[in-house]
């Protein structure tokens, strides 16, 4: 395929907001490519040069770009600038610029998708000195030989400025119809992504092989499985209920997830966003070569920082600055790790997901023999008696609460089910818990705000299902001064001039900004409201949050979690039927 035809794709994918048009653009894109191009194809559509695990950045910032057009085009940086400045747009900008140059085109060869995807890689790889310059030569030769709408989307690639508003979600049901004629197939090609993290595999298995190669899809070392997630309920006695009167109770620690990967030396480790930290973390890589009993296995885990002196656990906000760059080996020394190890999804050779729980927990317990590597505390409860001490105990000992897991369930990776239920000291108050969303627009600052031009958020929750962005409030509190500084910083750097399509909003921001950024978000109850369409499903009334405010005084942007990673619609309406069950509750006692 040529990289007019994408550009030209892209382009209509960019005037339409109706996911089932998108899903039927993106069917028609993929059949006419061949199927060693879908994989690329995919992954520039996402904007990335390969998934997150494998950490491959384009290196090019703004100011780069704006040379390499220059270069292609005759004319200056600073024309370039003042057109970017008024389209507020680099591809449009590149776009417009191109239509004016005089330059005749580099070439009057038509360059294929494969090989605009092949360059990108090589100016990815680019570095040492003299790199910038190589860089920009690469990216302007590009430029130089397109065309006008081809400029605008390799300008765009590298800038991560691909928005077409196009999610996981989306791809794999347009994957689904060229393998089988519908959309009933992406449950399947799901499960493959959970495997593997990477949707250019999964598109380039069906490409080739169609329904047989994703139905055989198996796990691979080095590519992380998306994690499982825990529901929430708010009572021992409704936990236990659900687990037919019988679970195990794990504690859970207030760290960062770490999915560990270990194949005779060679180990990696992933965050819960599924990028590879191993880099950051030598004290656990040297712990797993030593401590762990097996030739390759794949665990699931909790890092949090250990007081060897008053042995107790640090609080979230001094674990987490063990993950870091730079100056790892002394926070070695004054912060070292724990990792609590809770499951094993792998074990030499075997897909250890497919077994029960009881029997991955044993297996845990013959393969970690450890110091720093612990086998994740717990209990078996059979009463609410039980579960509600060992939770008190928990809370005590410094820990953020429990988990209860059904003894004969799978892991059922990338997926939040009943299996696994949280419990947190937070369910305690009259919002169960804290939630994490994804920012959708901005608005100016007013009075004391103003010098800072920022005033708050509008925010929106993940619904899966609908594969868009609901909003359920407008967060106007708990900003300090730096943290409006930054979210204006970052926020500036990816606005549009109109409503995302996978945004569905009744309010207007100042400014829309691409779904991009999280933020932890606590408020005092979660009330109905006919302003916002988190959970309004085509009725008058949404879902939306009573007295907002930002969690944490450090940055304001989560940078663990994706936004598919947010706090779901329907996790809002579970929390709201828990919330009316807790006072409800409140009201007998008194």
């Amino acid at each position: 395929m040529l990289f007019k035809e994408l550009a030209s794709y892209y382009e209509q994918l960019d005037s339409v907001s109706s996911r089932l048009k998108m899903i039927e653009i993106l069917t028609e894109l993929f059949k006419r490519a061949k199927p060693d191009e879908v994989s690329n194809i995919v992954y520039i559509t996402q904007g990335v040069l390969a998934p997150p695990f494998e950490g491959i950045e384009f290196g090019m910032a703004e100011k780069m770009v704006e040379e390499a057009i220059a270069i292609a085009t005759g004319f200056t940086k600073g024309d370039i600038e003042k057109e970017y400045k008024k389209q507020g747009d680099m591809g449009k900008a590149a776009q417009l610029i191109k239509e004016k140059s005089k330059l005749k085109r580099l070439s009057s060869k038509e360059f294929a998708v494969n090989e605009v995807y092949e360059t990108m890689r090589k100016i990815a790889a680019t570095s040492g000195e003299g790199s910038k310059d190589t860089k920009i030569k690469m990216l302007a030769n590009l430029v130089a030989a397109s065309t006008p709408l081809e400029a605008k989307y390799v300008v765009k690639y590298p800038l991560n400025e691909l928005r077409m508003g196009v999610g996981d979600a989306t791809v794999l049901e347009a994957l689904s119809v060229i393998g089988t004629g519908d959309r009933k197939f992406k449950s399947e090609l799901e499960n493959a992504y959970n495997l593997c993290s990477d949707l250019g595999l999964v598109a380039e298995s069906i490409a080739k092989g169609g329904e047989k190669a994703i139905r055989n899809f198996k796990i691979t070392l080095f590519k992380p499985i998306r994690p499982s997630l825990a529901e929430r309920l708010p009572t021992a006695e409704e936990i236990l209920e659900k687990m037919h009167g019988k679970c195990e109770v794990e504690q859970k620690y207030d760290g960062f997830r770490c999915q560990i990967h270990k194949q005779g030396h060679r180990v990696k480790i992933f965050s819960r966003r599924l990028e590879d930290t191993t880099h950051m973390y030598p004290d656990l890589v040297e712990a797993v070569q030593k401590e762990v009993k097996a030739e390759s296995v794949i665990l699931d885990g909790e890092a949090i920082a250990y007081n060897e002196k008053t042995q107790e656990f640090l609080p979230f906000q001094e674990t987490i600055q063990r993950k870091r760059k730079h100056g790892i080996e002394e926070k070695i020394e004054e912060m070292p790790l724990k990792l609590f190890a809770f499951d094993v999804m792998y074990l030499n050779g075997e897909n250890y997901m497919v077994r029960p729980y009881h029997e991955r927990r044993e297996t845990l317990r013959k393969i970690l023999k450890g110091y720093t590597l612990l086998v994740s505390g717990s209990i078996t409860a059979t009463t609410p008696k039980q579960l509600e001490n060992y939770f008190e105990e928990s809370i005590e000992n410094g820990l953020e609460g429990i988990i209860a897991k059904e003894l004969n369930a799978q892991y059922i990776a990338g997926a939040r089910k009943f299996s696994w239920i949280k419990l947190k000291r937070s369910y305690k108050g009259a919002l169960s818990d804290t939630l994490d969303l994804v920012i959708v627009g901005y608005f100016l600052g007013r009075g004391t705000r103003a010098e800072f031009k920022f005033g708050g958020l509008l925010c929106a929750t993940y619904n899966k299902k609908r594969d868009m962005f609901e909003t359920i409030s407008r967060i106007g509190s708990g900003f300090t001064e730096k943290q409006m500084v930054e979210l204006k910083e970052a926020l500036d750097k990816i606005k549009v001039k109109a409503k995302p399509p996978r945004v569905d909003s009744l309010v207007e921001p100042d400014f829309w900004v691409s779904p991009r950024y999280v933020v932890t978000i606590k408020a005092d109850e979660i009330t109905k409201s006919p302003m916002h369409t988190c959970g309004r499903d085509g009725g008058e009334f949404g879902y939306a949050l009573r007295f907002p405010r930002l969690v944490g005084e450090e940055e304001a942007i989560r940078k663990d979690k994706s936004v598919e990673e947010a706090t779901t619609t329907k996790e809002v309406i579970e929390m709201y039927s828990q919330q009316k069950r807790v006072s409800v509750g409140s009201q007998e006692e008194n």
